[in-house]
């Protein structure tokens, strides 16, 4: 059915018509159509801070000094002023409204790093149940250490690597855990994943999973780890069988094995080269099966599960069965905290018919299936938080180009013309566009230039920011409802 461009009339329908039961929050989402960011102001006067992202349920936004020192973080408020004449619309406004403070009010500024580390600002996990921030500063990395402690050959080594549990409503840290001479994959949080109140912290230079507890108090608490031993008691049970002694009752010697003889798989890896020899062994399908290819990179994903420890499956990258059940089932491989109510509006191509043609329509096109597939399966696994869950992002109400902009917490290539957002209900109606950068453009076309875009989950508010790889300073660019 038609629904009216007038938000009361809107208002009115919504009042003397009842939603078909389970639909009462896609309905309600469907008012964004009405309310979206029609006004922008740009190169806006603002701190020459590193903006990283709102938070989930939008009470902060999250920024980090320039020197890679400090926390500032923000409460969004909405402007206000006063025009005393007819027609305000056709006004500019007033200088003071121009200006970032206007928008954003600082609550605090912490300093994180200390002793030679820097804030890796593409790190940032929010638990929305308890308002805390965890957040990452490391020293710089060592690329030729030497493999010492059971370290990996050729996996670089970071000297400190600390996490911090913040309370966002006043900076309290109640926190810290600190890794030496490991490696976390920081960037982009791809080497750490909040689920509720467990924490999972990827070591690639030891080849460990750390499972930590968030507490309610903001207390992180070890519950296990996994790599060497997967079990809780199998550090005990290895330790109390390490000696093997050799008795020779003929000539009375007693000699101990040498210590390569001695020596385990680690945990995790023996179950997984058990799992693809029972595979090969029982003459399985392809899934478990490791193809001799000339790939030259190759990747592998497998399915643990860390209460039986069991490896579940095990899959090669171009393996079809896997790309299948991620065009089938790809909110699953988006795991959610369940107190985000919001985040389960995400569109993706197992809930969103619209993503689906997309998907199927970039299949199409392609001439090796499979190198589609290993396309599509690089982005495995998701990061965490690593999706806006803006509804301007909801592909059942609006239409973009998602090689320009997207839900996905990544930079892109800027461009100097404006992004345009079209409804999906009336196809030939913009609705509003979005121009990263000053207002009459570039006057360097030669110099790269990348953007982010930081959208509010709730209100019809977003950042835009544009920058150089020069290091100049950015263009921060105000997107909001007039």
């Amino acid at each position: 059915m038609f629904k009216s461009n007038n938000v009361t009339a809107r208002l009115f329908e919504r009042q003397i018509c009842t939603s078909a039961p389970g639909t009462s929050i896609h309905r309600a989402r469907r008012f964004y159509e009405n309310i979206v960011p029609s006004y922008t102001i740009y190169d806006v006067e603002c701190p020459d801070h590193s903006f990283r992202k709102f938070t989930d349920d939008g009470l902060y936004l999250v920024s980090f000094s320039r020197n890679h020192q400090d926390l500032v973080v923000y409460r969004p408020t909405w402007l206000t002023f006063s025009c005393k004449e007819e027609d305000c619309d056709t006004h500019d406004l007033p200088l003071k409204a121009r200006k970032f403070e206007s928008f954003f009010t600082q609550l605090y500024s912490v300093t994180l790093a200390s002793s030679g580390e820097l804030i890796c600002k593409d790190f940032f996990l929010y638990m929305e149940s308890n308002q805390f921030g965890l957040f990452a500063t490391s020293t710089a990395q060592i690329h030729d250490a030497p493999p010492t402690g059971g370290a990996i050959q050729g996996v670089p080594s970071v000297e400190k690597i600390t996490f911090h549990l913040l309370r966002l409503e006043d900076g309290a840290i109640l926190d810290e855990r600190v890794f030496h001479n490991d490696y976390v994959n920081l960037a982009h949080s791809i080497g750490a994943f909040l689920y509720d109140d467990l924490l999972a912290i990827v070591s690639l230079r030891y080849q460990r999973i750390h499972i930590l507890q968030i507490r309610d108090s903001g207390d992180l608490v070890d519950v296990r780890a996994i790599g060497e031993f997967c079990r809780e008691d199998d550090e005990l049970f290895l330790n109390s069988n390490s000696q093997v002694l050799v008795n020779h009752v003929g000539n009375g010697f007693h000699h101990s094995l040498p210590e390569s003889e001695t020596s385990f798989l680690s945990g995790i890896k023996q179950r997984l080269l058990s799992f693809i020899f029972r595979g090969i062994w029982n003459e399985e399908t392809d899934q478990t099966m490791v193809s001799r290819n000339a790939d030259s990179h190759p990747s592998f994903f497998a399915v643990y599960n860390m209460e039986t420890t069991e490896i579940v499956a095990f899959y090669q990258n171009s393996a079809d069965e896997l790309y299948f059940l991620f065009e089938l089932f790809s909110d699953h491989f988006h795991v959610s905290s369940k107190s985000s109510l919001h985040m389960n509006f995400m569109s993706s191509h197992s809930n969103n018919i619209h993503a689906l043609e997309q998907l199927r329509c970039t299949k199409n096109k392609a001439t090796n299936f499979s190198q589609f597939v290993k396309k599509m399966m690089a982005s495995l696994p998701f990061s965490c938080q690593s999706q806006s869950p803006s509804p301007y992002f909801d592909q059942s109400l609006f239409r973009f180009d998602e090689k320009l902009i997207s839900a996905i917490d990544r930079h892109r290539q800027s461009t100097d013309h404006p992004i345009k957002f079209i409804s999906r209900r009336q196809p030939n109606i913009l609705k509003f566009k979005m121009k990263p950068g000053p207002e009459a453009g570039s006057t360097d076309g030669r110099t790269k230039k990348i953007c982010s875009f930081l959208f509010h989950p709730i209100l019809p508010l977003a950042l835009s920011v544009q920058q150089t790889l020069f290091l100049q300073a950015s263009v921060v660019n105000i997107h909001f409802r007039r």
